[in-house]
């Protein structure tokens, strides 16, 4: 009785089939969810807002005019009103989408590299190399997000630079943990240790099996820190430690207009809340990606 060998390419066809497939399925699940189809239509248009702010602003977002301070919504021109200084909240608002959701999202991509490398390198190697790493992490993991973000920013600086040191610090100690979970569980099944002793190297057992069945749950978790991201860099530029002036940035305006609450109050919480819409747009697509990932859905 003879055997017939498959080429590598046709052994790894069904596997690269079956990936399709699922996320195939995943995007179908996300197209009947109107709560996901919602949350990302609103990123698409605060996404196309931002990068094409420059091109629809109404005015010029920084051009002062005390004669028009703190102006109602809806004044002459201004939709919005002014802010504090005369200028355009309208445009202040589209032209700080970009620079608050590059602060948001940026910081939890970066964490998302490293600390994927660093967690999958702990769960798979695991003894002392976990033990080491995973120390390590939970030095910083046991610090409340918000107070190592601050400390961090008020050691290094204010600046844009230095808030996203911060907050990516502050997000690969949680990243790092789940993909360790999530790579200890998957170092144990059938089929790593077959790959094992048919003399398959780590690297490649890494990058073969452990890799595609570890990086959807990291990427799930990872696109909820982004709502939690977004707060934080509003946060650190409503304390200064973030953007400076005359940026606009939606927490840097917010710190600018708190002496406005009592005169306009709907002019100084327009940044909070397109800060609340973008947050919760996130955690609504996140939990709609979680659901639409359940295989037994």
């Amino acid at each position: 009785m003879t055997t017939t060998a498959l080429s590598p390419a046709a052994a790894a066809a069904p596997a690269y089939e079956r990936s399709a497939g699922f996320w195939s399925g995943v995007l179908k699940k996300l197209a009947r969810d109107p709560v996901a189809v919602g949350a990302a239509l609103v990123l698409l248009l605060l996404v196309l807002v931002a990068i094409f702010a420059p091109l629809i602003t109404p005015h010029d977002p920084y051009q002062t005019s005390m004669l028009k301070r703190l102006k109602p919504i809806g004044f002459e021109n201004f939709l919005l009103g002014t802010d504090e200084l005369g200028r355009d909240m309208l445009s202040r608002l589209m032209v700080g989408a970009r620079l608050s959701l590059f602060m948001g999202i940026t910081p939890v991509l970066i964490a998302f590299v490293l600390g994927s490398a660093i967690g999958i390198l702990a769960g798979y190697a695991g003894g002392f190399i976990n033990t080491a790493i995973m120390r390590t992490i939970d030095v910083l993991y046991a610090f409340p997000s918000v107070l190592l973000a601050i400390a961090l920013s008020g050691a290094l600086g204010a600046g844009i630079g230095n808030a996203l040191l911060s907050l990516t610090i502050v997000f690969i100690p949680p990243i790092a943990r789940v993909a360790e979970s999530v790579t200890t569980q998957v170092r144990g099944r059938d089929y790593v240790e077959a790959a094992r002793a048919s003399g398959a190297g780590a690297f490649t057992i890494v990058r073969v099996h452990v890799l595609g069945n570890v990086l959807g749950p990291i990427f799930v978790y990872a696109t909820s820190l982004i709502a939690v991201s977004m707060i934080l860099a509003s946060g650190l530029s409503f304390l200064g430690l973030g953007v400076r002036p005359p940026e606009p940035e939606w927490g840097l305006m917010l710190n600018t207009l708190r002496t406005a609450i009592y005169t306009q109050p709907w002019i100084a919480a327009l940044p909070g809340v397109m800060i609340f819409i973008t947050s919760i747009s996130f955690n609504l697509l996140s939990d709609s990606l979680r659901s639409a990932m359940d295989v037994k859905n």
